[in-house]
């Protein structure tokens, strides 16, 4: 059976970005995952971040801290190549060390290994969260063993190795060669550690105070602990509607957060049920960002322990062609069982 978390994306909330760290670990997985093949013993302790990969080839890098909030300046020495992920604590902090399973909360610049260009440059923006949990160190385990002992203040630096260029296919008779696609540079991230938390353990079932929802809504009733929806005599909406139904008592949920959550999804027109985490068993886990509209908007602000009813009009969903029998107005029922 497919993870939680990879059923979602293919049925009914499909991921609109990736964060740049995991678009950064699904390029390198195949290439960490040979780094660590062909490394030491992964059963040592690890009290202390370990380097890995061509890390001389960091010995001409220098950064000029700018706090927090903007980027360092970087120099080096140009062209940087190398043939396997490297990668390096390169300033340490003064911060406690991070821990295993812990959530270190990150800001990366990303430049062009061959003219120092920037890429991007997440360190305007908020944090990004990166889970060291076993998941990470059984896929990356050079990721992870990098940020496991680094302290919090911490600026690592990480080569990833360049892809050459992909040969064009042969022309038919009589027309002109196509183009070859280029290849693309060693990229060299600068990853500075802003903090490190632990993570709170996802609830069973939702937690707080019974809110009284105004009338005109689609009724919610429960059985065997399972939110059941009723869309009779309920009008189409002109507005996101996002409806405390138990008003939670933990952490405010943000917009860049990854929540584990129980729902139950049915369309306004007719009820009819398209999707739900708890005929699956299991909650789901997914990234705020990496949702429909509806869900973003209706459920940043709220917070953790909070069951939630969502009405959401079809432009914050899927439009008039909708997905699968999720189409027109959809009426969702969510429980936030976790946030990080």
């Amino acid at each position: 059976m497919l993870p939680a978390h990879v059923r979602i994306a293919a049925s009914i909330l499909p991921r609109r970005k990736f964060s740049y760290v995991r678009r950064l670990l699904a390029i390198l997985l195949p290439a960490l995952l040979l780094l660590t093949a062909c490394g030491g013993s992964s059963a040592e302790p690890e009290p202390t971040s370990k380097s890995a990969g061509e890390t001389a080839k960091f010995d001409s890098l220098k950064l000029t801290d700018n706090g927090d909030k903007k980027a360092p300046g970087v120099e080096f020495d140009k062209p940087l190549e190398v043939a396997d992920p490297t990668i390096k604590v390169v300033t340490e902090g003064s911060g406690d060390p991070v821990k295993a399973n812990q959530i270190a909360n990150i800001s990366i610049l990303a430049l062009n290994g061959t003219d120092g260009s920037t890429l991007e440059d997440t360190f305007p923006s908020e944090p990004e969260p990166l889970e060291l949990n076993e998941e990470l160190k059984t896929g990356s385990e050079v990721i992870y063993n990098a940020f496991v002992g680094a302290k919090v203040g911490s600026s690592l630096a990480l080569a990833v190795p360049g892809q050459p260029g992909a040969a064009a296919p042969s022309p038919s008779d009589g027309a002109s060669p196509a183009p070859s696609a280029p290849g693309q540079p060693t990229q060299l991230l600068i990853i500075k550690i802003l903090s490190a938390s632990d993570v709170a353990p996802a609830l069973e079932k939702p937690e707080g105070e019974t809110v009284t929802p105004p009338a005109g809504l689609p009724t919610v009733t429960e059985k065997d602990g399972i939110p059941e929806i009723s869309v009779e005599g309920v009008a189409a909406p002109t507005a996101l509607v996002s409806q405390d139904l138990i008003k939670g008592t933990g952490a405010t949920v943000k917009e860049t957060d990854t929540l584990t959550v129980n729902y139950v999804g049915v369309t306004l027109s007719g009820g009819t049920k398209f999707d739900s985490s708890f005929d699956r068993g299991e909650p789901a886990t997914f990234p705020l960002t990496g949702v429909i509209k509806g869900w973003t908007q209706g459920l940043a602000g709220k917070t953790v322990g909070s069951r939630v009813l969502l009405v959401i009009p079809k432009d914050l969903a899927y439009g008039d062609a909708g997905q699968g029998e999720a189409k027109g107005d959809l009426v969702f029922v969510v429980d936030i069982l976790g946030a990080k």
